[in-house]
């Protein structure tokens, strides 16, 4: 999708023919009749962070000087994510973005998380209200709201068709959607992998241009982490035809402009601002037609009478959010070192401990589990305001407790480390449990069209589960402690604990559960022994980075070892290349790799090697030590590719070279074309098969003459390594 096109996009419309060109650069000048769109996504109730809604004002204001034509667009999740939002159940927000003047709306996932009769509510409340085409009543199969909305900018007509990720439904609250009896009543196009949601969207813009759109933007609450697939921007893009650009949100991605070709080979401008107004987004339809995205960071101005809005509305709950209810003696992280990337959603961190410790503690339980995506904000070391605890717990979630067996709880953990080490929402922080997630192991879970647990089928990559010390017992009964959203309402796809029993547990919502352990069992201040995480999550392996090598391919560990291992790298960030041909300069790199990158003592007259590098270091330890010799005197030839039979002959003189026992009594006798292998490698070939480290094929060949594949090599090697280490002499 990233490949370079064209820069000329020519779109017949329905009712009219406009030639649009489509650019990238990040200074546009708005001239009178450019129409721009600014956008946001993903706000999060951040009204004054960063530029904040009184610089969305100023800077509305400025492009109004400009030009005439200047709308103004939110892609989701703006009311949820902060106490400003959670204490008005959305109401605050929508009230500043009606001041805003907002033109076009989608809801996002999170939009959904005061249940729906409230989100129907602000959805009244919004001014200019909400558009989308696959947000869906079932019991009609009508959209709830209107697919897109048409502006009018003097001759010009441009079309916003509203988008919102399936995922809503379980990055919301399940339960949410369904009917009293379990009956879901709402979806999001979900099914058919991915089909249904983008013939929803085709239909949305076909119907668009023939109302007589010249553009189409999508508008969509989508995202592009791999875990959204197959309801990503880019995967809807590339399914559909007729977008002019994409204002994506819903994975906080900084995308100021990415061109990405449609399901016509043509191209559509992809952008998105981050999240919490880090970014103002901007895009500029010239009357040229040139069309452009970019976004407009670091704006300091501020539209005073804005300014005096937000902060009015947030005087409203001041005085209890700055309430100090407790303290801190270290800081409390959901991130990275970093402090820009989301640690709690693929490892254990110090501040899912400590919740996850308040919901056992709160409820008496075996174990407790907390969803990293309901874990929002860290908590800086001093004291700890109400408004603290609110942006760490948004949601209002409340305490719930079960039985469950030790069969779900795998079947939970298995489920929610599914995308590590990539972030998943539902990652599980956890108390009275300890686990490891061998990310080595592709996943195996099973999930239906709402993205909701069906099983593991498979090898499973969660391993060592203990609960209180112990290995847990699978036909066991557990006291299971989380919050209603993961127990009741299958959050994040966690179904399997809805039928379970439940026990009586203190009527408290999650922020009182933080602030009762606080104050009450750590006394007050949370101690130094939480400056750190406690050791109950542990990620081995390594994740599988190409996506050229399959999960079943018999290559596949083979090609995890070499990347731990840095033996053969990768033809690019996400290749290998299995099925291409090693190289004499791949084989002497991946050996001197292995064996832990020796010296050597002379350096060889080979005129077609840098002895600088780590190909020429390489090259010079192979030949000394008679593993592999140059084609000539005076050249090594690193390019040339390598037979079976060779790689056979390199790794039999690595092994020899580096003291392993290399006698062996086997034969090539089975082997209908051993007459054809060289003698210089018939010893070799012979010690290979021996050891298991060279089969042949299913019609007794050995194909001497063939190619060494990198992904034969890669096999061939974990084999030796694996298996022949005992066998070094002394």
């Amino acid at each position: 999708m990233k490949k370079a096109i064209s820069l000329l996009l020519a779109a017949v419309m329905a009712m009219s023919l406009t030639t649009v060109s489509l650019a990238t650069d990040t200074t546009t000048t708005v001239d009178k009749g450019d129409i721009v769109v600014l956008y946001t996504n993903d706000v999060h109730c951040g009204v004054d962070d960063n530029i904040g809604y009184a610089g969305l004002a100023a800077y509305k204001a400025e492009m109004k000087k400009a030009t005439d034509y200047v709308t103004l667009a939110d892609v989701g999740d703006a009311v949820q994510g902060a106490a400003l939002g959670t204490l008005s159940k959305g109401e605050y927000i929508v009230d500043i973005m009606n001041q805003m003047g907002y033109d076009v709306a989608v809801p996002g996932n999170h939009e959904f998380d005061f249940g729906m009769d409230q989100f129907m509510n602000l959805s009244k409340e919004m001014n200019c209200g909400y558009i989308c085409c696959n947000f869906m009543d079932l019991r009609t199969n009508k959209p709830v709201f209107d697919a897109y909305k048409i502006i009018t900018y003097g001759d010009t007509k441009v079309a916003y068709v509203g988008i919102d990720t399936p995922e809503s439904i379980t990055k919301s609250t399940p339960t949410y959607f369904q009917d009293n009896s379990g009956k879901y009543i709402y979806g999001f196009c979900n099914g058919n992998n991915g089909a249904e949601l983008y013939s929803a969207v085709q239909s949305a813009v076909d119907a668009a241009k023939t109302a007589g759109a010249n553009y189409v933007i999508a508008v969509g609450h989508c995202g592009t982490d791999e875990q959204s697939s197959p309801w990503r921007s880019t995967d809807i893009i590339a399914n559909v035809s007729g977008l002019t650009a994409f204002l994506d949100g819903h994975s906080h991605s900084t995308i100021p402009s990415q061109k990405v070709s449609d399901k016509d080979g043509k191209t559509v401008l992809l952008t998105s601002t981050g999240t919490k107004l880090a970014a103002i987004g901007k895009l500029v339809l010239k009357s040229s037609g040139a069309v452009t995205t970019e976004l407009v960071t670091n704006y300091a101005a501020k539209d005073p009478s804005m300014d005096t809005f937000v902060k009015g509305i947030q005087s409203k709950n001041e005085a209890l959010l700055n309430k100090v209810v407790a303290k801190t003696s270290v800081d409390l992280t959901t991130m990275e070192s970093d402090g820009k990337t989301r640690a709690i959603r693929n490892q254990e961190t110090n501040l899912g401990d400590l919740v996850a410790d308040a919901y056992r503690d709160a409820s008496g339980a075996d174990i407790a589990i907390v969803n990293g995506g309901g874990i929002r904000a860290d908590i800086k070391a001093g004291n700890i305001t109400y408004g603290q605890i609110i942006a760490v717990h948004p949601f209002g979630n409340e305490l719930r407790m079960v039985e469950a067996t030790g069969q779900q709880i795998l079947d939970a953990l298995e489920m929610a480390a599914r995308n590590a080490p990539d972030e998943n929402g539902g990652f599980l922080q956890v108390s009275g449990l300890t686990y490891t997630i061998d990310i080595s192991v592709p996943s195996t879970v099973k999930i239906d069209e709402n993205k909701m647990f069906v099983s593991v089928t498979g090898a499973r990559r969660v391993k060592d589960v203990k609960v209180g010390g112990a290995d847990i017992v699978a036909t066991k009964t557990y006291k299971l402690a989380s919050h209603n959203y993961m127990l009741e309402s299958a959050g994040d796809g966690l179904n399997m604990f809805q039928e379970d029993k439940t026990l009586t547990v203190p009527s408290m919502l999650d922020n009182e559960i933080l602030i009762n352990y606080i104050t009450g069992t750590l006394k007050g201040t949370v101690p130094s022994e939480y400056a750190k995480a406690q050791g109950r999550i542990t990620i081995t392996g390594t994740a599988m980075p190409y996506t050229d090598v399959a999960s079943n391919a018999y290559y596949y560990d083979a090609v995890l070892f070499s990347e731990e291992n840095s033996l053969i790298p990768g033809t690019s960030a996400t290749t290998f290349s299995p099925n291409v041909t090693m190289t004499r300069g791949d084989v002497v790199l991946a050996l001197w790799n292995l064996a832990g990158k020796p010296s050597a003592k002379a350096t060889p007259a080979f005129t077609d090697v840098d002895f600088t590098t780590d190909l020429g270091k390489a090259v010079a330890w192979a030949n000394e030590n008679g593993i592999v010799n140059g084609k000539t005197e005076s050249t090594f030839v690193s390019s040339d590719s390598v037979s079976r039979q060779q790689f056979s002959a390199f790794m039999f003189r690595y092994a020899e070279a580096l003291g392993y026992n290399v006698s062996s009594g086997g034969s090539l006798g089975a082997f209908t074309d051993a007459s054809q292998v060289s003698s210089y490698a018939t010893k070799a070939l012979v010690w290979a098969n021996a050891n298991g480290l060279v089969n042949g094929y299913s019609d007794n060949t050995l194909r001497p003459f063939g190619t060494a594949t990198r992904g034969q090599s890669a096999a061939i090697i974990y084999r030796f390594a694996s298996t022949l280490t005992a066998s070094k002499a002394a």
